[in-house]
């Protein structure tokens, strides 16, 4: 069933190029997005507090209370800024740390060891680093904020310097320091807590514990969570231990999935349903089907995920980063221990924790654990790792007081500089080598997961260019979807640019809301039963606005085949197995849209423009040559 395509012309190539991201690519580049706004605040802090110190303190202690009754609680505005709206920054990092554990990188369970392990030393290596430092000194007591990295700096910072479109690198780097922000909150709770009421700390332990059993009997609206969360929340407080660890908690117990076909079945057949009336109750019934098909996780990180990055992080950086520069002070921080501690603890434990780890993990386990990227990529992200931000200032802020506190925002803020500048070079240095090794450095030689259940078969499945590509995309794809017609273009034009690549269609007609689409389909098992199913697939995908029983036959017509026996062929729905075969196999990949592509056994998640594509193709082959 194989065809090279050749001797028709690539035409027709579609303007059409959306901005599909997945959860995945959508979390990295508003992360990294909002690295540029955040450290715009922290340059605005510093000018801040060193033009006008006094207004600068005022507006931060200024005391906010909010009573209910008798009751209440009361901090500074620098108070609710750290511990309150920072619980729904570790809220979205909770979130998007379920998300690679449910339907991601972690899916596979054995992948979270070795991150596990890397982010956990990666956090060790720089308090011994401070301890060794302030041994001896009253300072010793907060080696708490030299452990943690800054999530968006360290993503923007790898985004900057780092390769284009490499997804799995910034996933790495996500999965180590999500890890780290775990431990460093536990650490905040336990070793930053001035006094602890016990009465209070049990009734959040009780209190999220219902969140837990309201979770496990299917509870999917929104409002039970957010009671018991900001319940949780207060009653954290009022335990004197830091409550922003609620955030992170809330996110890892919300669910990832894909859209099940069943689900967006029944949100197509109320949407029909309110079409037809119009009514209040059935767009509510509408509303709540179609928000029943995306996972919850994906939902609240949409909602609040851009907040996070561009006004609460910034916001956290302008209370926090400003400290008085003088020549005074700059001299004390170069001979501080605090400063030093931090400093080095950063720049030099980070990468040494984490590179270290991923590469002792992988010598005892005899290759089975490895890093899903490069060993260059691994000291890049290590380097980048030694960006301490958030948790760094917040911790330093519970640790130190007046000069103390001022050398430790140093140190933090000069590690973040320093750290910087070392990824930079670690890639710089890599880009210098020859390409199939700067593959092998950037990429690894780990297998990547493979999401297509059911793999090519070139006996059965209907297949464009050489059998023996060494890179194959694959398409699950309706013929009456308007976004399969748009995209067919671009793939004549890759097959084009690409004389090694192969290409394979793949049935997956969504007759709920495309009623010709079964019928198109069989059609073109149809014609391939007298070897025409390219020719009657761009026939059809070229017309889907007329694809009724008397289209096809003027069709088969058209590209010459018997059409008596074209139309029996259909008229007994005799490619209807075939056809059903493909469904099958796409419930089981869990494809429940089209077009989806796989690119080598992989899902190919974003934009199907002719660039994006294009990208994944090279990138497969790059991994190809490595693995070769």
């Amino acid at each position: 069933m194989s065809e090279t395509g050749r001797g028709r012309p690539f035409t027709q190539y579609t303007a059409w190029t959306p901005a599909l991201l997945t959860p995945m690519r959508t979390f990295l580049r508003t992360e990294t997005g909002g690295a540029a706004v955040l450290l715009a605040a922290a340059v605005a802090s510093l000018v801040w507090v060193n033009a006008a110190p006094s207004s600068y303190d005022s507006v931060w202690h200024t005391d906010l209370s909010i009573h209910v009754g008798d009751a209440g609680i009361g901090q500074d505005l620098r108070g609710w800024v750290n511990s309150g709206l920072m619980t729904l920054f570790f809220f979205v990092v909770g979130l998007e740390a379920r998300r690679e554990f449910d339907v991601g990188e972690l899916r596979e369970r054995r992948r979270v060891t070795l991150p596990l392990l890397a982010g956990v030393a990666g956090m060790a290596a720089p308090v011994l680093i401070y301890l060794a430092i302030n041994a001896g000194h009253g300072s010793s007591g907060g080696w708490g904020a030299a452990m943690s990295t800054d999530t968006a700096f360290a993503l923007g910072i790898l985004a900057l310097v780092g390769p284009r479109r490499a997804d799995r690198l910034r996933v790495f780097m996500l999965t180590v320091v999500v890890v780290d922000d775990f431990v460093a909150l536990l650490v905040i709770a336990v070793g930053y807590t001035d006094h602890l009421d016990l009465p209070p700390l049990l009734l959040a332990v009780g209190l999220f514990g219902a969140v837990l059993a309201v979770r496990a009997a299917g509870v999917r609206t929104g409002v039970p969570f957010a009671l018991l969360g900001v319940a949780t929340w207060v009653a954290l407080f009022e335990s004197g231990v830091d409550p922003v660890v609620v955030g992170l908690a809330m996110g890892l117990v919300t669910f990832a999935y894909p859209a099940a076909r069943e689900d967006l079945e029944r949100a197509t057949e109320r949407f029909r349903l309110f079409r037809e009336q119009p009514t209040s109750e059935l767009a509510r019934l509408a509303r709540t089907s179609v928000g029943a098909a995306v996972s919850p996780n994906e939902r609240l990180q949409r909602m609040y995920h851009p907040w996070t990055s561009y006004v609460i992080v910034p916001l956290f950086a302008l209370a926090n980063v400003g400290i008085p520069i003088s020549g005074d002070s700059l001299a004390r921080a170069a001979t501080s221990p605090i400063t030093l501690g931090i400093l080095v603890g950063y720049v030099a434990g980070k990468p040494l924790g984490i590179v270290g780890t991923s590469w002792l993990v992988s010598r005892l386990s005899g290759g089975r654990l490895r890093p899903p990227v490069g060993w260059a990529a691994v000291a890049g992200v290590g380097s980048a790792a030694g960006i301490g931000f958030t948790v760094a200032l917040l911790i330093s802020s519970l640790a130190f007081e007046g000069e103390q506190l001022a050398d430790a925002k140093a140190g933090v803020l000069a590690a973040a500089g320093v750290a910087s500048l070392l990824s930079w070079l670690v890639f710089r240095v890599t880009d210098l080598l020859p390409p199939v090794r700067r593959a092998r450095a950037l990429l690894g030689t780990s297998l990547t997961l493979v999401d297509l259940s059911v793999p090519v078969d070139p006996d059965s499945d209907h297949i464009r260019g050489p059998y023996d590509a060494p890179v194959t995309l694959l398409e699950y794809g309706d013929l009456e979807c308007p976004f399969c017609g748009q995209a067919e273009p671009v793939v004549r034009e890759l097959l084009a640019g690409h004389g090694d690549l192969r290409y394979v269609w793949r049935h997956l007609p969504l007759t709920d809301v495309h009623p010709r689409a079964q019928l198109a389909a069989e059609a073109t098992e149809a014609a391939a039963a007298q070897g025409a199913f390219w020719e009657m697939h761009d026939m059809l995908l070229a017309h889907q606005d007329a694809l009724a029983p008397p289209d096809l036959l003027r069709y088969a017509a058209q590209l010459g085949l018997n059409v008596e026996r074209f139309r029996a062929h259909l008229g007994a729905h005799a490619g209807g197995a075939r056809v059903a075969a493909d469904v099958e196999g796409a419930d089981l990949s869990g494809v429940s849209g089209t077009p989806t592509f796989f690119v080598n056994g992989r899902r190919h998640q974003g934009a199907y423009d002719i660039e994006t594509l294009s990208a994944a193709v090279r990138t497969a082959k790059a991994r190809v040559a490595v693995g070769s």
